[in-house]
Protein backbone atom coordinates (compact mmCIF):
# COMPACT_ATOMS: atom_id res chain seq x y z
CA UNK A 1 0.00 0.00 0.00
CA UNK A 2 0.91 3.59 -0.55
CA UNK A 3 1.32 3.69 -3.67
CA UNK A 4 -1.35 4.94 -5.33
CA UNK A 5 -0.92 7.79 -7.14
CA UNK A 6 -3.62 11.24 -6.55
CA UNK A 7 -5.58 10.43 -9.87
CA UNK A 8 -5.68 6.80 -8.53
CA UNK A 9 -7.36 7.74 -5.35
CA UNK A 10 -9.64 10.24 -6.65
CA UNK A 11 -11.18 7.65 -8.85
CA UNK A 12 -11.20 5.18 -6.30
CA UNK A 13 -13.39 7.89 -4.06
CA UNK A 14 -15.75 8.86 -6.93
CA UNK A 15 -16.64 5.53 -8.56
CA UNK A 16 -16.35 3.52 -4.73
CA UNK A 17 -17.57 5.79 -2.09
CA UNK A 18 -20.80 4.53 -1.37
CA UNK A 19 -20.07 1.02 -1.38
CA UNK A 20 -20.28 -0.58 2.03
CA UNK A 21 -17.40 -3.08 2.58
CA UNK A 22 -18.41 -5.82 5.12
CA UNK A 23 -15.17 -7.05 7.75
CA UNK A 24 -15.20 -10.50 6.91
CA UNK A 25 -12.21 -12.58 8.12
CA UNK A 26 -11.17 -12.87 4.32
CA UNK A 27 -11.54 -9.00 3.94
CA UNK A 28 -10.00 -8.23 7.44
CA UNK A 29 -6.91 -10.28 6.75
CA UNK A 30 -7.06 -9.11 3.03
CA UNK A 31 -6.85 -5.50 3.95
CA UNK A 32 -4.47 -6.19 7.06
CA UNK A 33 -6.51 -4.69 9.57
CA UNK A 34 -6.17 -5.45 13.10
CA UNK A 35 -9.19 -5.80 14.93
CA UNK A 36 -7.97 -5.66 18.78
CA UNK A 37 -6.79 -1.85 18.04
CA UNK A 38 -9.69 -0.22 16.84
CA UNK A 39 -11.46 2.08 19.32
CA UNK A 40 -14.26 4.67 19.13
CA UNK A 41 -12.99 8.10 21.26
CA UNK A 42 -14.95 10.83 22.43
CA UNK A 43 -14.73 13.36 24.99
CA UNK A 44 -11.39 12.93 25.77
CA UNK A 45 -11.76 8.44 26.23
CA UNK A 46 -11.70 6.19 23.92
CA UNK A 47 -13.59 2.06 23.95
CA UNK A 48 -12.85 -0.67 22.18
CA UNK A 49 -15.22 -1.68 19.03
CA UNK A 50 -16.07 -3.57 16.22
CA UNK A 51 -15.83 -2.27 12.71
CA UNK A 52 -18.78 -4.15 11.10
CA UNK A 53 -18.74 -2.38 7.90
CA UNK A 54 -17.15 0.60 6.24
CA UNK A 55 -17.40 3.04 3.26
CA UNK A 56 -15.35 5.69 2.51
CA UNK A 57 -17.89 8.15 3.64
CA UNK A 58 -19.45 6.31 6.47
CA UNK A 59 -19.04 2.94 8.69
CA UNK A 60 -21.03 1.15 11.01
CA UNK A 61 -19.82 -0.49 14.24
CA UNK A 62 -20.47 -2.84 17.37
CA UNK A 63 -20.15 -1.72 20.72
CA UNK A 64 -20.53 -3.29 24.36
CA UNK A 65 -23.78 -0.93 25.93
CA UNK A 66 -22.16 -1.10 29.23
CA UNK A 67 -18.56 0.05 27.45
CA UNK A 68 -19.23 3.74 28.28
CA UNK A 69 -19.49 4.86 24.51
CA UNK A 70 -23.27 4.31 24.44
CA UNK A 71 -24.09 5.52 27.51
CA UNK A 72 -21.84 9.02 26.11
CA UNK A 73 -23.82 9.31 22.78
CA UNK A 74 -27.00 9.09 25.06
CA UNK A 75 -25.57 11.96 26.89
CA UNK A 76 -25.33 13.79 23.10
CA UNK A 77 -21.53 13.18 22.54
CA UNK A 78 -22.70 12.88 18.99
CA UNK A 79 -19.21 13.75 17.59
CA UNK A 80 -17.07 10.83 17.53
CA UNK A 81 -13.32 9.47 15.71
CA UNK A 82 -13.09 6.29 14.62
CA UNK A 83 -9.23 4.43 14.91
CA UNK A 84 -8.59 2.47 12.43
CA UNK A 85 -5.64 0.09 12.51
CA UNK A 86 -4.05 -1.78 9.50
CA UNK A 87 -0.69 -3.69 9.56
CA UNK A 88 1.89 -2.38 6.98
CA UNK A 89 3.56 -5.37 5.28
CA UNK A 90 6.46 -3.55 3.80
CA UNK A 91 7.76 -2.42 7.22
CA UNK A 92 6.11 -5.43 9.67
CA UNK A 93 4.25 -3.11 11.53
CA UNK A 94 1.13 -1.56 13.03
CA UNK A 95 -0.21 2.41 11.16
CA UNK A 96 -3.45 3.69 12.94
CA UNK A 97 -5.37 6.82 11.90
CA UNK A 98 -8.45 8.87 13.28
CA UNK A 99 -11.47 9.67 11.18
CA UNK A 100 -13.69 12.06 13.08
CA UNK A 101 -17.47 10.97 12.22
CA UNK A 102 -20.90 11.88 13.63
CA UNK A 103 -23.30 9.39 14.97
CA UNK A 104 -25.97 9.01 12.15
CA UNK A 105 -27.90 6.06 14.88
CA UNK A 106 -27.93 3.63 16.87
CA UNK A 107 -29.56 0.15 16.88
CA UNK A 108 -29.66 -3.20 18.60
CA UNK A 109 -27.16 -5.50 17.19
CA UNK A 110 -27.92 -9.24 16.79
CA UNK A 111 -30.70 -9.21 18.99
CA UNK A 112 -27.94 -8.97 22.09
CA UNK A 113 -29.56 -6.92 24.55
CA UNK A 114 -25.39 -5.88 25.47
CA UNK A 115 -24.43 -5.20 22.50
CA UNK A 116 -25.25 -1.92 19.97
CA UNK A 117 -24.97 -1.18 16.24
CA UNK A 118 -23.87 2.52 15.78
CA UNK A 119 -24.00 4.06 12.52
CA UNK A 120 -21.67 6.68 11.45
CA UNK A 121 -20.93 9.55 8.88
CA UNK A 122 -17.73 11.01 8.61
CA UNK A 123 -17.03 14.13 8.23
CA UNK A 124 -14.15 14.82 6.60
CA UNK A 125 -13.11 13.06 3.59
CA UNK A 126 -11.32 9.85 4.34
CA UNK A 127 -7.33 9.72 4.68
CA UNK A 128 -5.35 8.07 1.69
CA UNK A 129 -4.82 4.96 3.13
CA UNK A 130 -8.28 3.97 4.01
CA UNK A 131 -9.35 4.85 0.21
CA UNK A 132 -6.50 3.18 -1.38
CA UNK A 133 -6.83 -0.21 0.49
CA UNK A 134 -10.77 -0.42 -0.06
CA UNK A 135 -10.44 1.12 -3.59
CA UNK A 136 -7.86 -2.07 -4.60
CA UNK A 137 -10.35 -4.01 -2.86
CA UNK A 138 -13.44 -2.92 -4.73
CA UNK A 139 -11.80 -2.86 -8.18
CA UNK A 140 -10.30 -6.35 -7.80
CA UNK A 141 -14.25 -7.49 -7.11
CA UNK A 142 -15.53 -5.09 -10.28
CA UNK A 143 -12.88 -6.31 -12.81
CA UNK A 144 -13.24 -10.06 -11.98
CA UNK A 145 -16.92 -9.88 -12.92
CA UNK A 146 -15.88 -7.33 -15.61
CA UNK A 147 -12.75 -9.00 -16.96
CA UNK A 148 -13.23 -12.68 -15.42
CA UNK A 149 -11.83 -14.30 -19.31
CA UNK A 150 -9.02 -12.38 -19.77
CA UNK A 151 -5.73 -14.65 -19.61
CA UNK A 152 -2.44 -13.60 -18.70
CA UNK A 153 0.30 -15.69 -20.16
CA UNK A 154 2.54 -17.05 -17.71
CA UNK A 155 6.27 -15.55 -18.75
CA UNK A 156 9.26 -15.03 -16.79
CA UNK A 157 7.88 -10.93 -16.29
CA UNK A 158 4.29 -11.37 -16.19
CA UNK A 159 5.27 -13.90 -13.38
CA UNK A 160 7.38 -10.84 -12.12
CA UNK A 161 4.63 -8.32 -12.15
CA UNK A 162 1.75 -10.63 -10.84
CA UNK A 163 3.74 -11.04 -7.64
CA UNK A 164 3.44 -14.99 -8.02
CA UNK A 165 6.66 -17.01 -6.54
CA UNK A 166 7.04 -19.92 -9.65
CA UNK A 167 5.01 -20.96 -12.17
CA UNK A 168 6.39 -25.07 -11.24
CA UNK A 169 3.43 -25.76 -8.94
CA UNK A 170 0.72 -28.49 -7.69
CA UNK A 171 -2.55 -29.23 -8.67
CA UNK A 172 -4.33 -31.46 -6.02
CA UNK A 173 -6.40 -33.58 -8.62
CA UNK A 174 -9.44 -35.02 -6.31
CA UNK A 175 -7.12 -34.85 -3.40
CA UNK A 176 -3.92 -36.67 -5.21
CA UNK A 177 -1.14 -33.66 -5.38
CA UNK A 178 0.16 -33.42 -9.14
CA UNK A 179 3.61 -31.52 -10.33
CA UNK A 180 2.21 -29.27 -13.09
CA UNK A 181 3.54 -26.11 -14.66
CA UNK A 182 1.41 -22.81 -14.72
CA UNK A 183 0.39 -21.73 -18.39
CA UNK A 184 -1.89 -18.94 -18.28
CA UNK A 185 -4.02 -17.49 -15.81
CA UNK A 186 -7.47 -15.28 -15.23
CA UNK A 187 -10.02 -14.36 -12.43
CA UNK A 188 -11.60 -16.97 -13.31
CA UNK A 189 -9.78 -19.70 -14.66
CA UNK A 190 -6.17 -21.28 -15.42
CA UNK A 191 -4.29 -23.71 -18.20
CA UNK A 192 -1.61 -26.35 -16.25
CA UNK A 193 0.48 -28.20 -17.85
CA UNK A 194 1.34 -32.02 -16.62
CA UNK A 195 1.87 -35.38 -17.44
CA UNK A 196 -1.24 -37.72 -17.98
CA UNK A 197 -4.14 -39.13 -19.75
CA UNK A 198 -6.65 -36.60 -21.00
CA UNK A 199 -9.38 -38.92 -20.71
CA UNK A 200 -8.74 -39.69 -17.08
CA UNK A 201 -8.87 -36.11 -16.03
CA UNK A 202 -11.78 -33.85 -17.59
CA UNK A 203 -14.72 -33.27 -15.48
CA UNK A 204 -12.38 -33.70 -12.47
CA UNK A 205 -12.84 -31.60 -9.26
CA UNK A 206 -9.24 -29.78 -8.15
CA UNK A 207 -7.14 -27.26 -5.77
CA UNK A 208 -5.02 -25.79 -7.89
CA UNK A 209 -2.38 -24.09 -5.72
CA UNK A 210 -0.46 -20.60 -6.55
CA UNK A 211 2.61 -19.07 -4.48
CA UNK A 212 1.71 -15.44 -4.07
CA UNK A 213 4.22 -12.93 -2.75
CA UNK A 214 4.77 -9.63 -0.73
CA UNK A 215 3.01 -11.15 1.29
CA UNK A 216 4.11 -14.24 1.30
CA UNK A 217 1.22 -16.62 1.19
CA UNK A 218 -0.08 -19.70 -0.63
CA UNK A 219 -3.85 -19.77 -1.65
CA UNK A 220 -5.77 -23.13 -2.64
CA UNK A 221 -8.29 -22.37 -5.90
CA UNK A 222 -10.98 -24.74 -6.13
CA UNK A 223 -12.60 -25.45 -9.75
CA UNK A 224 -12.79 -28.31 -12.51
CA UNK A 225 -11.37 -29.47 -15.52
CA UNK A 226 -13.68 -28.01 -18.04
CA UNK A 227 -11.71 -28.99 -20.95
CA UNK A 228 -8.10 -30.63 -21.89
CA UNK A 229 -5.78 -30.44 -24.73
CA UNK A 230 -2.86 -32.06 -26.27
CA UNK A 231 1.18 -30.61 -26.14
CA UNK A 232 2.46 -30.60 -29.39
CA UNK A 233 5.23 -33.02 -30.16
CA UNK A 234 4.30 -34.42 -26.43
CA UNK A 235 2.15 -37.66 -26.14
CA UNK A 236 2.94 -37.79 -22.26
CA UNK A 237 2.09 -34.22 -21.61
CA UNK A 238 -1.84 -32.15 -21.39
CA UNK A 239 -2.67 -29.15 -20.89
CA UNK A 240 -5.65 -28.89 -18.70
CA UNK A 241 -8.15 -25.83 -18.62
CA UNK A 242 -9.44 -25.40 -15.25
CA UNK A 243 -12.73 -23.32 -14.29
CA UNK A 244 -12.67 -21.91 -10.59
CA UNK A 245 -15.65 -22.06 -8.29
CA UNK A 246 -16.11 -18.33 -8.52
CA UNK A 247 -17.58 -18.14 -4.98
CA UNK A 248 -14.29 -19.82 -3.56
CA UNK A 249 -11.72 -17.74 -5.27
CA UNK A 250 -9.71 -16.11 -2.91
CA UNK A 251 -9.63 -12.12 -2.44
CA UNK A 252 -5.74 -12.13 -2.34
CA UNK A 253 -5.45 -13.77 -5.90
CA UNK A 254 -8.21 -11.45 -7.62
CA UNK A 255 -5.77 -8.46 -6.31
CA UNK A 256 -2.70 -9.73 -7.32
CA UNK A 257 -4.74 -10.53 -11.27
CA UNK A 258 -6.10 -6.71 -10.71
CA UNK A 259 -2.79 -5.17 -10.02
CA UNK A 260 -1.17 -6.94 -13.34
CA UNK A 261 -4.19 -6.06 -15.55
CA UNK A 262 -4.05 -2.58 -14.05
CA UNK A 263 -0.41 -1.87 -14.84
CA UNK A 264 -0.59 -3.29 -18.03
CA UNK A 265 -3.74 -1.18 -18.81
CA UNK A 266 -1.40 2.12 -17.40
CA UNK A 267 1.29 1.35 -19.71
CA UNK A 268 -0.72 0.74 -22.08
CA UNK A 269 -2.44 4.37 -22.22
CA UNK A 270 1.08 5.90 -21.16
CA UNK A 271 2.58 4.21 -24.46
CA UNK A 272 -0.66 5.24 -26.96
CA UNK A 273 0.18 9.27 -25.59
CA UNK A 274 3.76 8.89 -27.15
CA UNK A 275 4.60 9.99 -30.57
CA UNK A 276 4.28 7.27 -33.49
CA UNK A 277 8.35 6.44 -33.71
CA UNK A 278 8.98 6.60 -37.85
CA UNK A 279 9.74 3.46 -40.07
CA UNK A 280 8.32 0.65 -40.40
CA UNK A 281 6.31 -1.67 -37.34
CA UNK A 282 6.27 -5.67 -36.94
CA UNK A 283 3.46 -7.24 -38.19
CA UNK A 284 0.53 -7.26 -35.12
CA UNK A 285 0.13 -9.90 -32.75
CA UNK A 286 3.62 -11.62 -34.42
CA UNK A 287 5.27 -11.18 -30.87
CA UNK A 288 2.69 -12.36 -29.29
CA UNK A 289 2.05 -15.60 -31.27
CA UNK A 290 5.89 -16.13 -30.75
CA UNK A 291 6.41 -15.29 -27.16
CA UNK A 292 3.13 -17.84 -26.55
CA UNK A 293 4.59 -20.71 -28.85
CA UNK A 294 7.91 -20.28 -26.89
CA UNK A 295 6.67 -20.13 -23.30
CA UNK A 296 4.44 -23.04 -24.27
CA UNK A 297 8.04 -25.35 -25.47
CA UNK A 298 9.66 -24.14 -22.33
CA UNK A 299 6.56 -25.10 -20.53
CA UNK A 300 6.73 -28.51 -22.05
CA UNK A 301 10.41 -29.10 -20.92
CA UNK A 302 9.89 -27.97 -17.48
CA UNK A 303 6.82 -30.99 -17.20
CA UNK A 304 8.72 -33.26 -18.84
CA UNK A 305 11.51 -32.72 -15.56
CA UNK A 306 8.68 -32.73 -13.60
CA UNK A 307 7.82 -36.41 -14.66
CA UNK A 308 11.26 -37.17 -13.95
CA UNK A 309 11.04 -36.85 -10.18
CA UNK A 310 12.14 -33.02 -10.01
CA UNK A 311 10.28 -31.29 -7.50
CA UNK A 312 9.06 -27.58 -7.47
CA UNK A 313 10.74 -25.34 -5.61
CA UNK A 314 10.11 -25.63 -1.69
CA UNK A 315 8.42 -28.25 0.42
CA UNK A 316 5.95 -30.73 -1.15
CA UNK A 317 2.37 -29.75 0.97
CA UNK A 318 0.31 -32.54 1.61
CA UNK A 319 -3.49 -32.20 0.31
CA UNK A 320 -4.40 -30.79 3.28
CA UNK A 321 -1.55 -28.53 3.62
CA UNK A 322 -3.23 -26.39 0.86
CA UNK A 323 -4.98 -23.51 2.50
CA UNK A 324 -8.58 -23.92 1.51
CA UNK A 325 -10.68 -20.76 -0.54
CA UNK A 326 -13.10 -19.10 2.21
CA UNK A 327 -16.61 -18.33 0.62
Amino acid sequence: MGYATSQQLARYHQLYQNIEVTFTKEVIRTTGLIPQQVFLKSLGGQWPCVINSTSLVGAKVIAGIKSGIYEKIQQGASSVSLRFCFMNPEKNEPFSFFVSAKVAGMAPYGGSPDLILIGLTFTQRAPDDLIERLGTLLEANVNSTKRREERILITPDSLRKLGISQKETLVFIQGIPRRCILRDLSFSGAKVIMVGIAAFLTNKEVVLRIDLEEPRNAVGLKGTIVRTEDVEGRRDLVALAIQYHEADVPMPYKMHINNYISQQRKTAEERSEEPQAKGGSAKPGAGAKQDAKSTETQAAAKAEALSEGEAPAGEIPSAEAVPPAEA
